[in-house]
């Protein structure tokens, strides 16, 4: 069983900022209900063009819940700038670590904010259809190879195992696994 700090059963009892802001300023969605895991953030800018106000809405696990209220206590009172440097990393550590298996909650934080950020900085578009850039390695989850190169080179990943916890990549088939392995091998 996973071994869960006191910051995180805290954030997952008591989520902070839950919800959705009327005609935000900033929009991003990430994850995917059919993998299980999705996230919603909305915010909204004050005059001297900080975060204001930020909530999330999320389907997901407990660490996921606990990751989008970091991410959004992390965010407030930041500018457009110092929010798009949060990494999940900084989610993670904010949290007080989160188990290897559910590090991909705080990476759908930080592509959600992503996702937020760009609707902000573009006045509002919304991309119907975003072709990813790189070539699809897992099918089931939806990953390119380049997102994997990224979160290998991001996060010092060494295995298998380890992207999947962080991207979701290879864990439901399997039939991808041997793609990514040579991706870790290659890029490490």
């Amino acid at each position: 069983m996973w071994d869960y700090t006191d910051t995180v059963r805290d954030h997952y009892l008591n989520p902070r900022n839950a919800g959705e802001i009327a005609d935000p300023d900033g929009f991003g969605e990430h994850g995917n209900l059919s993998c299980g895991d999705a996230l919603r953030l909305t915010f909204k800018i004050d005059d001297e063009g900080k975060i204001a106000d930020i909530k999330f809405k999320t389907f997901g696990c407990g660490s996921a819940i606990a990751a989008a209220s970091m991410l959004t206590e992390l965010c407030k009172g930041k500018t457009i700038e110092e929010a798009k440097n949060i990494t999940n990393k900084d989610i993670a550590d904010a949290l007080g670590g989160l188990p290897r298996e559910k590090m991909h909650c705080s990476v759908m934080g930080q592509e959600a904010l992503q996702a937020a950020i760009k609707y902000y900085e573009t006045g509002g578009q919304i991309e119907t259809h975003i072709e990813k850039e790189g070539n699809i390695v897992c099918i089931c989850f939806n990953v390119t190879d380049i997102e994997i190169e990224k979160a290998v080179r991001e996060n010092g990943l060494k295995t298998v195992e380890d992207v999947t916890n962080f991207t979701k990549a290879g864990g439901a088939c399997g039939r991808c696994r041997e793609a990514i392995g040579g991706i870790v091998n290659k890029t490490v």
